[in-house]
């Protein structure tokens, strides 16, 4: 078995540029009425990346009417297509998405930002009478949407001008290194590339003297922030070895779909490349390539590596995750074909219990 682990308009502030409310009319058809058992539902799909959730959401989506809200922190940006796994222009036009191309690759993007925008998202859908389903892999987004923004102590400007003349003059491994001996569990969390968490994780031990995991403890117990909403938790899984596999094999879908040449436009728009979106994987790595760092061979195989890596990680949140209905996906090519399984696995769920989570052993 497997391891739990509308158009455009004018320039919002703060330089996003948001959509207008979907037009009934551009909405495919909704069920003639609208029950109980999908009144006020937010049904979130995580699982690891290439683990083929978005298919089963989009599956779901049009069987039930309802709209998707996208749960990963790359695919905000305009432009980053390919590496992302954006789902098409025509599922985008079949089931209504959210949370898609929302920022460009020059912004800053927080995880308050995606809070506010998916909780505006949700309660538009629930206007419309449909359902919201919230997927994708980016686990603390989740985490923030679903039991509410980490309270730590305010940044510390000074402390982290330092640390970006570190990770510059000594590289992030050295950063990464100090934070493992001070908070071994956060080290094994942070990817060690991932400047802006590894900078805040140190920020905190620096102004608190603890570890920035102890502090995150009293969050992982706290309570689901919207009570109001009825929250369903399903998590697709697949062993390590058939993970692994799909990765690979759209890892390389990916460059024969001309990876590299959107990686090389976005490295080269002279409005640069801000450091959120210059970490995701995919596009890092080509950028080290297009510096003159990597060979293309080099960066494609680091890109299957720190998938790989990510996946590990996913895996871990999800194991920390209580209330999760798990749906054995292993082996299985096209995860449309389990949503007869999902429908039922939604219907006995009930709410997310979080001291409960179903054993994949039991699926």
């Amino acid at each position: 078995m497997f391891d739990r682990p509308g158009p455009r308009v004018k320039p919002a502030r703060r330089g996003y540029r948001l959509r207008k409310p979907i037009a009934a009319g551009l909405l495919p058809p909704c069920r003639a009425k609208y029950n109980l058992g999908v009144e006020n539902r937010v049904i979130v799909i995580l699982g690891c990346t290439a683990s083929g959730k978005g298919a089963l959401a989009r599956s779901l989506a049009r069987q039930w009417g309802a709209e998707i809200i996208s749960l990963d922190s790359m695919k905000i940006y305009r432009g980053m297509d390919i590496g992302t796994a954006k789902p098409s222009g025509a599922a985008r036009s079949a089931v209504p998405h959210h949370l898609i191309d929302v920022a460009d690759p020059w912004q800053s993007f927080s995880a308050a930002r995606f809070v506010e925008l998916a909780d505006q998202a949700v309660t538009e859908s629930h206007a419309r009478e449909r359902p919201a389903i919230a997927v994708g892999g980016t686990m603390l987004y989740f985490k923030c949407w679903y039991e509410g923004l980490f309270e730590g102590p305010p940044a510390a400007p000074d402390f982290r001008a330092a640390i970006r003349r570190r990770a510059a003059r000594e590289g992030l491994e050295v950063l990464h290194g100090e934070l493992r001996s001070i908070d071994p569990e956060a080290a094994d969390r942070i990817h060690h590339r991932d400047l802006r968490r590894v900078e805040r994780a140190l920020e905190v031990f620096h102004l608190t003297g603890q570890p920035i995991s102890a502090l995150q403890q009293q969050w992982d117990r706290a309570a689901v922030r919207r009570a109001d909403w009825r929250w369903s938790l399903v998590a697709v899984g697949r062993s390590r070895e058939d993970t692994n596999r799909r990765i690979n094999l759209r890892v390389r879908r990916m460059v024969a779909e001309g990876l590299a040449d959107e990686a090389r436009r976005i490295w080269a728009d002279p409005r640069g490349v801000g450091p959120q979106a210059r970490q995701a994987v995919g596009y890092a790595e080509l950028f080290e390539h297009f510096e003159g760092r990597l060979s293309l061979d080099d960066a494609v195989e680091q890109v299957k590596i720190h998938s790989r890596r990510l996946a590990k990680q996913q895996r871990t949140w999800l194991k920390r995750l209580g209330g999760l209905l798990w749906l054995d996906a292993d082996e299985v090519e096209d995860t449309a074909t389990l949503l007869p399984e999902l429908t039922r696995l939604l219907a006995e769920g009930g709410p997310p219990d979080p001291g409960k989570t179903t054993s994949p052993q039991a699926i």
